[in-house]
């Protein structure tokens, strides 16, 4: 049995949306890169683009055999936090639950440390 701890947890839900976003795309190597940038109303944002490069220090952590890609910047604010797809009245969309924001705002994708 390991002891390794997967530093973000990248749920069914948002692995079965990326799955199905990337099936109808003509590049089967595109995986999800979720990374933080400065900006929003409470000074870093979250933000989600598909990728078919991985980088040198990159994180890849796999699901359903789809992949999702961090940053090493990013990781370091997003250890132990958890990436997932929810639907709702308010639309649909992929989201980060982190247990490292102090604070963020009302509609989820902007955080303060």
């Amino acid at each position: 049995m390991s002891d390794i701890q997967i530093p973000l947890i990248f749920t069914d839900a948002a692995a079965k949306k990326v799955k199905s976003l990337i099936e109808g795309e003509d590049n089967p190597n595109l995986r999800l890169r979720v990374y933080i940038t400065g900006g929003g109303c409470s000074g870093f944002q979250y933000g989600f683009t598909f990728d078919d490069q991985i980088n040198e220090g990159d994180l890849t952590i796999e699901n359903q055999n789809v992949g999702l890609v961090v940053d090493p910047m990013s990781l370091q604010y997003l250890i132990g936090g958890t990436v997932d797809y929810t639907e709702g009245l308010d639309g649909s969309r992929f989201v980060v639950q982190n247990p490292n924001a102090s604070s963020t705002c009302g509609c989820g994708s902007s955080f303060s440390i």
